[in-house]
């Protein structure tokens, strides 16, 4: 006989993982590259261990100063960036950052950027050996520094990078991060999964650039930078929605990212994870936000899973 406080059959649980190739996180809500410093910065906001997995700031394989100031704009609808990934270099990073993230209750995607394929690869391998990374994001996609989209832009420097960054270490996942600025983002998108990427990021920034008038001057240091936030997000859904035509390689998604309706836009569109960029620096407990408000939209959704939601859209 059921007791007075019986409420019948018990709610469905919710599972909020997903597998992004060899990849799986405890949950699909990532923070992006540059925006998140390298974590520490930011655990006296944000619970880190309920993070799906941390991207710190892209690292190359020698020490960049980066591009002169200014290196940032705010826009009506998000923010120029021509940072130009300053950066210590991956030797300063794996002796001063990575022991502090690999102690983290989360997954550690690091991002890093190559002038030479040879240099994405043996940064790949470096990492790999590491043992404590648990994927690779492949920023083949910044427009502030010189080459910087070469290998996204090109499919066949595409494809042979990815598929040379694969090999070099048997157990590291690859991500492969892609630009918008492109012709045709679908035709990248194949080429990154033929090249045997785990998982491909999009977007990276849409190239832009502000102006001082009166000086008849650029505001950018670099002239030229990266637009971000809610003015890049319905470029981002099409270019997951397209990817996710051309495609079987899950998908994360990112561009203007900054609510739990953003988050679940981007999940029908075609993504199976996101990651949260410029909305760091303006609402940095954004993503404890969209954690709390996920179990419930997925609920209204009428799923159990992530999965279940990924590229349900209904088109005519």
């Amino acid at each position: 006989m059921s007791s007075d406080t019986d409420t019948g059959a018990a709610a469905p649980t919710l599972d909020l993982s997903v597998q992004l190739g060899r990849l799986r996180l405890a949950n699909p809500i990532l923070v992006a590259s540059g925006t998140f410093g390298y974590a520490r910065e930011m655990e006296s906001l944000v619970d880190l261990s309920r993070l799906g997995g941390i991207l710190p700031k892209t690292i190359t394989k020698q020490p960049r100063a980066g591009n002169a100031p200014w290196r940032t704009v705010e826009t009506a609808a998000g923010m120029l960036n021509s940072i130009g990934l300053d950066n210590d270099g991956i030797d300063a990073f794996m002796e001063f950052h990575l022991p502090y993230l690999a102690g983290l209750s989360t997954a550690v995607v690091v991002s890093i950027a190559g002038r030479t394929q040879e240099e994405f690869v043996e940064m790949t391998r470096q990492l790999g050996a590491a043992g404590c990374v648990d994927a690779v994001e492949l920023n083949i996609s910044c427009p502030n520094v010189s080459g910087g989209v070469d290998f996204g832009t090109d499919p066949t420097m595409c494809r042979e990078l990815v598929a040379a960054c694969r090999a070099a270490s048997e157990r590291l996942p690859i991500i492969a991060k892609l630009t918008p600025n492109v012709t045709s983002i679908a035709r990248i998108a194949v080429s990154a999964a033929e090249g045997g990427a785990d998982a491909i990021s999009l977007i990276n920034t849409c190239q832009g650039m502000a102006i001082d008038w009166r000086r008849r001057k650029p505001l950018l240091g670099n002239v030229i930078g990266g637009l971000s936030g809610p003015a890049i997000k319905p470029i981002a859904l099409r270019a997951v929605y397209q990817a996710a035509q051309a495609v079987d390689v899950p998908l994360i998604g990112i561009g203007g990212i900054a609510t739990i309706d953003d988050v679940m836009e981007f999940f029908v569109a075609g993504a199976a994870a996101v990651q949260l960029g410029t909305v760091n620096f303006y609402n940095p407990t954004a993503s404890m936000s969209i954690l709390d408000a996920l179990p419930s939209a997925l609920a209204e959704a009428g799923v159990s899973g992530i999965e279940e939601l990924v590229g349900t859209l209904a088109t005519p």
